[in-house]
């Protein structure tokens, strides 16, 4: 069933992406198209009722700041999460990182009633992966985005429910934490913000240019008006003169900050072992991904001097089975390949193996500021400053 509903997702995605050709994949698109229209003035009304307070924001009693995106995947958030959440955590901020736990699988009701009745746990509190030590949650609970950025910041608590409010309540009363970072909130009017930082990719910043279902845009371009700042991804040195005219006609006021994701190191899934990018060159090696662009991640590979010698790719998110991961490895075996490379997303999802025929590794990947490191640092340093009883009372943006 988790295949067929993949490889419908996958198709759905050719749809759009118009990978795919013929008078079915037009009327398609076609129909699509019409469904996006109403989809348009659904989140416009949505957004007008918010405005107006028909729909209610809940206040917290800290500060709130969104990071998103107006695309759906593939903008480099969750580095971006952790980056941030981790320098504000070196500032002295108690941080909270809330996210809905996309495609994550909560504990059994019979499990939960059991925590409430032993430990007096309420039985619909958020799930906490991280209290800021270790780790309470596998990625399968969590969700891989969840579960990674509780991996990597040992100081931040990383909590998942689908209503961020209650979790944003809980990390404050039961945690301490003194800030909260909305982890893809800019679509999320519930929780009021105090800032929204929005993500743009530089290789296709507003998607396919059509709303979703149609395209990939959550909202009209027009709606980057609501943005704080504005982090341009993936970028490479090039020049962005026009991507800047067009976010200026959409919006004068936020400060741009242009950054790229690079490759750190390679490390070993199941024992931890680092080796240097150097290490690829002329290696052939094999290359699993369940990303949504794994074409980005593949050409990567090729420019750091791998040599891919087979590929297989899953639906975003995908969560692989022992079996799927074992026959891959065979594949690559019989092939005389050196390694199989992942992403460290995919990292989280794959069952641990013991002695595998060839070692898996995955891709360490962090940020670097190209352009605006002063505005990046004024950012960090006005949420740092940020006084820990939240007074912010405005509307969303319009």
């Amino acid at each position: 069933m988790r295949r067929f509903f993949e490889s419908l997702e996958q198709a759905a995605i050719d749809v759009i992406m118009e990978r795919r050709a013929g008078k079915r994949a037009v009327f398609l698109r076609t129909l699509l198209l019409y469904v996006s229209y109403l989809y348009r003035k659904i989140i416009e009304l949505r957004l007008a009722l918010y405005r107006s307070h028909t729909f209610r924001q809940h206040v917290v009693g800290c500060p709130v700041i969104s990071i998103g995106n107006l695309t759906v995947g593939g903008t480099g958030k969750t580095p971006i999460v952790e980056k941030i959440a981790r320098e504000l955590t070196e500032k002295g901020r108690r941080v909270a990182i809330l996210s809905r736990g996309y495609k994550s699988v909560p504990k059994p009701f019979l499990y939960r009633l059991m925590k409430r009745l032993h430990q007096r746990q309420s039985l619909f509190a958020p799930r906490v992966v991280s209290d800021g030590g270790p780790l309470l949650l596998d990625s399968r609970t969590a969700g891989d985005e969840p579960f990674m950025l509780a991996k990597n910041l040992k100081k931040v608590a990383v909590l998942v429910d689908r209503d961020r409010a209650k979790s944003g309540l809980y990390a404050i009363k039961e945690l301490g934490c003194d800030l909260l970072l909305l982890d893809d909130g800019l679509q999320y009017l519930k929780l009021r913000h105090r800032f929204d930082v929005v993500l743009i990719d530089c290789e296709a910043p507003f998607g396919n240019e059509f709303l979703l279902p149609r395209g990939t845009l959550r909202e009209p371009p027009e709606h980057l008006r609501r943005a704080t700042h504005i982090v341009i991804t993936k970028c490479n040195g090039s020049d962005l003169t026009s991507l800047y005219e067009r976010i200026r006609n959409l919006n004068r006021t936020a400060e741009i900050i242009e950054c790229c994701h690079h490759p750190v190191e390679l490390c070993d899934m199941f024992t931890g072992e680092t080796l240097p990018l150097a290490y690829l060159k002329n290696l052939k090696i094999g290359v699993l991904s369940g990303i949504a662009s794994p074409e980005s991640f593949e050409q990567g590979l090729r420019n750091l001097g791998a040599t891919l010698g087979l590929t297989q790719s899953y639906a975003d998110h995908h969560r692989y089975s022992r079996k799927e991961v074992k026959r891959f490895l065979q594949r690559c075996t019989r092939r005389g390949l050196s390694m199989i490379l992942t992403t460290e997303k995919d990292a989280v999802r794959i069952p641990r193996l013991s002695d595998p025929e060839i070692p898996i590794y995955y891709l360490r990947i962090e940020i670097s500021i190209l352009k605006g490191l002063e505005v990046w640092n004024r950012m960090i340093n006005r949420f740092a400053s940020l006084p820990e009883k939240n007074s912010y009372d405005g509307a969303p943006k319009q």
